[in-house]
């Protein structure tokens, strides 16, 4: 099991360089912010794109990503290009972690003050996706959707790698299908009071689709994001790889962590952070 880190972008810039800079040096696999216009009433919450530019810029190692670009309110074109801009800050480290986005009034639903349905906020992703995808992939691309259209845009040249990994977060069939044809990883978030069961049931469903799409399943990194079960994943490093272990056995191959947050719900030891980090390096 991988280890990576969730950081939060709440704090003034000076603290901000020293928790990525600790993040890298501690050994993470990669490093994530998650992309709101607002999370949970916090304020300040500074936008993830900007935040990985500058984050690129004052590490080196590290992989650093989204999770996950909410196409609610990120428009293909535009993002494609943030994309690619911090692909060459960070000299091809980035990863794009994706989303069809959330309408919980926490977060971004009533900034938005627009709720879809179901079905639109499905067909709404695939659009997307599938967009950005052409858009960095190919040069003077021109598409024509119901939801985004754009014509000649060129936006690859210049990127380091040949397009940033999408690791595509995907519950339902649709977006299993969606992570299954453009996905090189697969993100998965229980919000369950048995989240193991659910997420070997999710598990074995991507798996199927994957085997319907000719993808190799097991060489998909699949990504577990944590702290919203009450599983004790940061409570000791033994418990960690007990959690760990067993989620492995299911089939999950990296996880990600919340940096410890004093007096919230996401607060840990962090020697037990140090512990968990070093399974990276080793």
């Amino acid at each position: 099991m991988t280890p990576h880190v969730v950081l939060w972008p709440i704090h003034d810039w000076p603290e901000m360089a020293d928790t990525w800079r600790r993040a890298e040096e501690l050994g993470f696999a990669g490093a994530w912010i998650y992309d709101h216009l607002a999370w949970r009433g916090h304020t300040p919450w500074d936008d993830a794109y900007t935040s990985l530019a500058a984050a690129a810029a004052i590490t080196s190692r590290i992989r650093l990503g989204t999770l996950v670009t909410s196409a609610n309110f990120r428009t293909p074109v535009p993002t494609a290009a943030a994309a690619r801009t911090i692909d060459r800050i960070s000299g091809g480290r980035l990863t794009l972690g994706i989303g069809a986005g959330g309408s919980a009034p926490t977060s971004d639903g009533d900034v938005l003050d627009r709720e879809w349905t179901p079905r639109e906020r499905a067909d709404r992703f695939e659009e997307w996706v599938t967009q950005l995808d052409a858009l960095l992939t190919g040069e003077s691309v021109s598409v024509a959707g119901e939801y985004w259209s754009a014509r000649g845009v060129t936006v690859s040249p210049g990127l380091v790698q040949r397009r940033p990994p999408f690791w595509i977060a995907a519950g339902g069939p649709r977006g299993m299908r969606l992570a299954a044809r453009l996905g090189q990883g697969w993100v998965v978030g229980p919000e369950t009071d048995q989240p193991e069961d659910e997420v070997r049931r999710m598990v074995e469903r991507m798996a199927e689709t994957c085997a319907a799409a000719g993808r190799d399943f097991a060489s998909m990194p699949r990504l577990l994001l944590t702290g919203f079960t009450g599983e004790p994943w940061l409570a000791s490093a033994a418990a960690y790889d007990d959690l760990a272990g067993r989620y492995s056995e299911i089939g999950i191959t990296d996880v990600a962590l919340h940096w410890p947050r004093p007096g919230t719900e996401w607060d840990a030891d962090p020697a037990v952070v140090e512990a968990i980090a070093a399974r990276a390096r080793g």
